[in-house]
């Protein structure tokens, strides 16, 4: 009998130990991260567990942001998730559907306060996505699902990787209308 509880006692430990822990940050802890003095292109993606394009998404981000590692590339995920959710529902979901970055619920209630340091655009919809170089000051802002080609174009872009971009894809969203 011992033998059983000591088991059963290890698998839960293990289990613990692998499921991910969700910390929580209010809008100044995304400031301070998105702040960083360290030469980092970060991906601060705001989604919800049941907002169907935000979860649509997130694989080819962790793909992709994994691929571009090596160029300090960080990917973090921010949930909007209901506090009713935080942390077991968040965590589970992110188990389940193998969201093996890191991840954060913002503990704000407030759209019109958080959302505006984010991005004065910000209408508070989701999927919401930042992308920024912090030693080149690259800044781009989407407030859409964003599919994986737009999304490593937009990457190489903030890491600075112009040579490997077709030349048309690169000027054709910065040609001012007349």
């Amino acid at each position: 009998m011992k033998i059983i509880l000591i088991a059963f006692a290890l698998v839960v430990f293990i289990g613990n130990a692998q499921s991910q822990e969700i910390p929580k940050w209010k809008i100044t802890d995304v400031e301070k991260y998105m702040s960083t003095t360290d030469e980092q292109v970060l991906v601060i993606n705001f989604w919800a567990t049941f907002c169907k394009p935000c979860v649509a998404e997130i694989p080819s981000f962790i793909k992709i942001t994994n691929q571009y590692k090596s160029q300090n590339v960080k990917l973090l995920l921010v949930s909007l998730d209901l506090p009713s959710f935080y942390p077991a529902k968040i965590a589970a979901f992110a188990k389940k559907n193998a969201f093996n970055t890191s991840i954060v619920w913002l503990q704000e209630t407030n759209a019109d306060f958080f959302c505006p340091k984010i991005d004065k655009s910000w209408s508070g919809s989701i999927p919401a996505t930042l992308i920024l170089n912090t030693k080149t000051g690259y800044r781009k802002f989407f407030e859409e699902e964003i599919d994986a080609a737009t999304f490593e174009k937009e990457l190489k872009l903030a890491i600075g990787d112009k040579v490997s971009l077709n030349v048309k894809d690169y000027f054709i969203d910065r040609v001012e209308p007349e």
